[in-house]
């Protein structure tokens, strides 16, 4: 099976405020593609889910287990399933692309 999706048509799923996704799933991965207005916040959480990550766009401060790091550029990212993580972007937003393993069933 094969498909192809174009970003403008997917609709956005608020995953908090000043956070929303465009999802993309196959079988065994989904691709998160999330954009993040200024000073937006995801607050800590967990999931059983591998996710890594890519900056597309701005800058975000990634705390995974305590340990908090400021991305920008094409910076790629890991967060193994299972551990607490947050996310606080800067004054211009952010825009990353996120992949999940297996697919969060939650966001099909």
């Amino acid at each position: 099976m094969h498909r192809i999706w174009n970003p403008a048509d997917i609709p956005p799923r608020l995953l908090a405020q000043g956070v929303t996704a465009k999802i993309a799933s196959g079988e065994k991965l989904m691709f998160s593609l999330v954009t993040l207005e200024p000073g937006a916040v995801v607050p800590e959480h967990s999931h059983p889910h591998e996710q890594m990550g890519m900056m597309v766009s701005g800058e975000m401060e990634l705390t995974v287990a305590g340990e908090s790091r400021r991305l920008s550029g094409n910076d790629i990212y890991l967060i193994p399933g299972g551990v607490p993580h947050r996310v606080v972007t800067g004054p211009n937003g952010a825009v990353a692309l996120d992949a999940f393993s297996p697919p969060r069933e939650e966001y099909r």
